[in-house]
């Protein structure tokens, strides 16, 4: 042994710290993207050596995981079934030789724990983020075989944990840790007159957003049909769909034939989200079922009532008739209905919106996040 100051110290903190790999598919701007990307960088390096994989491909978060000197790799996974890119992942695994894996969501489930079993490690963690009701019977099975060699199984709400014990995971397996919210600062403020112009609005319009990836789960629809509700009822309320995905041709042909263009606007994916909170009135979110939104959690920490289904996850975000409302799934009129209170009475809807900040603040920050995943780490570590 080298018995040289400098490298005994270096060697004690090697032997101090974990070398913990984290594999998800992308590094999109995505709730479950967002969260890695917290959980990253947040984590201590006093204990913690931190690297992360892409199996499929990077995204907008590689660069803050890059400013925060996190080393990535991107393994290039290209078809459903890729047993090239299963054997670099292995190899990249065998190579790093971490302490501990924790893969997240389907794909790097699969791909990431297989390869991690592959190369001897040890401690492999999973994450389960939502109520995967797309799921067919052969993913539901490999979920339940990788499961059995598998410490913990993080999910971010009690319902997504019933979902799959449900399925045949022990439950046991489960352990909730509610994803983090960083408290909101607002940007540079615009003036809520300069963006009504640069979006084509009028002054008195009153902004609804819903934030989300446009795919069947989001129910884009409902919220469309919920915005033409509106329209009858009051002339100034403007639904912004703010997000792209593979089913947003079909929804503005949807929107045009019912002839709502001039109530639902279409943003695409945005960098300034935060610029847009800041000037909402109410945020909507029509999923049929969900892990935990980071897009409810976003809007009500910066203090904007939400109008939400009554789904698990949700249901653990929004208080009912104390932070906003929650209304069935496919429920229109319960959109519209609840909505027009919401812009009728601002006191109420800044009441609303305070406690809805208090709540993300008090039970939903970051720091907690990040300790609850030290604290599983140390334990499947034996620390």
């Amino acid at each position: 042994m080298d018995y040289r100051p400098g490298v005994v110290a270096e060697t004690v903190r090697r032997r101090m710290t974990k070398r913990l790999l984290l594999i998800i598919p992308t590094l999109d701007r995505c709730g479950a993207e967002k969260q890695l990307t917290l959980l990253a960088t947040g984590l201590p390096r006093e204990k913690f050596d931190v690297h992360v994989c892409a199996l499929t491909r990077g995204g907008p978060l590689l660069e803050c995981l890059e400013k925060h000197n996190t080393p990535v790799t991107v393994i290039g996974k290209s078809w459903k079934v890729d047993p090239a890119a299963y054997l670099r992942l292995r190899k990249h695994i065998r190579r790093l030789a971490p302490d501990i894996v924790h893969t997240w969501i389907f794909a790097a489930n699969a791909y990431g724990r297989l390869a991690a079993f592959g190369a001897g490690v040890k401690r492999v963690v999973a994450g389960e983020r939502c109520v995967d009701q797309w799921k067919k019977g052969y993913e539901l099975t490999i979920d339940r075989y990788l499961a059995r060699r598998t410490e913990r199984i993080v999910t971010n709400s009690s319902g997504v944990c019933d979902f799959y014990a449900e399925r045949g995971i022990r439950a046991d397996k489960f352990v909730v840790i509610p994803n983090g919210i960083r408290p909101f600062s607002p940007p540079t403020e615009t003036p809520r007159d300069e963006l009504l112009t640069e979006l084509g609005l009028p002054p008195s319009a009153r902004l609804i957003g819903a934030i989300n990836r446009l795919w069947p789960q989001k129910r884009i629809k409902d919220l469309i049909w919920a915005a033409d509700l509106l329209k009858n009822v009051r002339e100034d309320s403007h639904l912004l769909i703010v997000g792209d995905g593979p089913q947003r041709w079909r929804l503005e042909r949807y929107r045009d034939q019912v002839e709502i263009a001039d109530r639902v606007h279409f943003l695409g994916e945005r960098d300034d989200v935060p610029r847009l909170l800041s000037h909402l009135d109410c945020l909507w979110l029509g999923s049929g079922y969900e892990g935990q939104s980071n897009a409810i959690m976003e809007a009500m920490s910066a203090g904007i009532p939400v109008v939400a289904t009554d789904i698990p996850g949700n249901r653990d975000l929004v208080v009912h008739e104390q932070t906003g409302y929650l209304v069935p799934v496919g429920d229109r009129a319960g959109f519209g209905r609840w909505t027009n209170v919401l812009l009728d009475d601002r006191e109420l809807a800044q009441r609303f919106g305070e406690a809805g900040r208090r709540r993300m603040t008090e039970e939903f920050s970051v720091q907690r996040m990040i300790d609850r995943h030290v604290d599983l780490y140390d334990e499947i570590a034996g620390c």
